[in-house]
């Protein structure tokens, strides 16, 4: 992101309206919605910001302040995601468990804005070891 002007010019163009300028540069703001991969932001940057092959560095976490945790069933983020990257686990006592297949979250955001508990928060992508 240290190649980022801050121009604006792909806040602009991002039809989701999921993008604004902070002082690191550009951030995504997935509480307003999800990234639909479209390219927008890419074909305006006239920086090295956004990677070529539209992925995000960054994948979703649901932490423990889940609404099941509290034994509240709840599966807003299962029924957001549109990559089916998270699954129920059923479990005896309670109401099921998220779970996120993390290979399979494009880390577009389409969870964060449903979940009621705000309890899904990016996180860095871990790289497979080479």
């Amino acid at each position: 992101m240290n190649a980022c002007t801050r121009c604006g010019e792909c806040v602009s163009a991002c039809p989701e309206g999921i993008l604004a300028i902070a002082d690191c540069g550009v951030v995504l703001l997935p509480e307003q919605g999800e990234c639909s991969f479209c390219g927008s932001c890419a074909e305006v940057c006239e920086e090295p910001v956004f990677a070529t092959d539209l992925s995000m560095s960054h994948i979703f976490a649901i932490s423990n302040d889940c609404l099941v945790q509290a034994g509240i069933t709840c599966m807003s983020c299962r029924d957001a995601c549109p990559e089916e990257a998270i699954s129920m686990q059923p479990r005896i006592g309670g109401p099921f468990v998220p779970v996120l297949d993390q290979s399979a979250c494009t880390g577009c955001g389409a969870c964060v804005a449903p979940c009621p508990a705000n309890a899904i928060h990016a996180v860095k992508k871990e790289l497979p070891d080479a």
